[in-house]
């Protein structure tokens, strides 16, 4: 594990693999270890860089809320870290938030753009589908265990608990390992639920492809078809009957189509 500083801030990060530099930027509560194989598979062909968000894993947990804001700041001192000028940027859930801030505030610092269950945020996106507002609302009142469990079984969505249970135990025990605080976890949801930027995603000139499963009980997937009509030149790729943690999911199935993206 090396570290980073943003300020007061140190964020915990590993670096893996060689070629051109690729930043994962996860979603909340989730960190460096939460992508399944993705960062592996990738590593074969790229310099992949993990890192934990402010408020979870080995990073600070600051005093919060957190702005999406902070967060692309503490991006861009892991790249300053690691010795990284600019580098292709993947991006989940509120990662994808982060990732698009960092398009929009330091273009020089990105290659392409790989965004991941997310949306531009704000009121204008499809909000999340009654099944993710009932899990979240529940999350914080429930015990550890069975909130963490929810959470999952959630994010996975139905084809995930009822055709991968092994995977559903694999993310549950990594959840129950590696959960933030509750206060690291408001914190970011904080984050996430203030950003906007519907009015400014068409200012993202990096090349960008955006992964969306189609069963996302957290992440409408009709909010990937925003991101492609507001983004210049972005292209959707769509896997049927998938949930929010596609990346997880299908880290097999993806790593070819963002390995094709970022050489082409």
């Amino acid at each position: 594990m090396r570290e980073a500083r943003n300020g007061d801030v140190g964020l915990a990060y590993e670096v893996k693999g060689e070629g051109e530099p690729l930043l994962f930027v996860h979603g909340l509560g989730y960190d460096r270890f939460g992508w399944g194989k993705l960062p592996e598979l990738l590593a074969e062909d790229f310099l992949v860089v993990v890192f934990d968000n402010r408020g979870v894993g080995d990073s600070d947990v600051p005093e919060g809320p957190y702005a999406v804001s902070q967060m692309a700041e503490d991006a861009v001192a892991v790249l300053d870290a690691a010795g990284i000028d600019s580098a292709h940027v993947l991006g989940v859930s509120l990662g994808g938030y982060i990732a698009q801030e960092l398009a929009l505030t330091h273009p020089e610092r990105l290659r392409k753009l790989v965004l991941a269950s997310t949306a531009p945020g704000g009121p204008r996106s499809v909000p999340m589908p009654d099944a993710g507002l009932a899990a979240f609302s529940r999350f914080p009142t429930m015990g550890r265990e069975a909130g963490l469990r929810l959470m999952v079984e959630t994010s996975l969505g139905a084809y995930g608990v009822r055709e991968q249970p092994e995977l559903v135990e694999e993310i549950y025990r990594y959840r129950l390992e590696r959960g933030p605080t509750l206060a690291g976890w408001q914190s970011q949801a904080y984050g996430g639920a203030t950003f906007d930027a519907y009015d400014r995603v068409p200012g993202i000139a990096a090349e960008t492809l955006v992964l969306q499963g189609s069963a996302d009980n957290v992440v409408d997937a009709r909010n990937a078809d925003l991101l492609v009509e507001l983004i210049p030149g972005a292209r959707l790729e769509l896997i049927p009957d998938r949930g929010h943690l596609l990346v997880w999911q299908e880290a097999e199935r993806l790593a070819p189509i963002v390995k094709a993206f970022l050489q082409s």
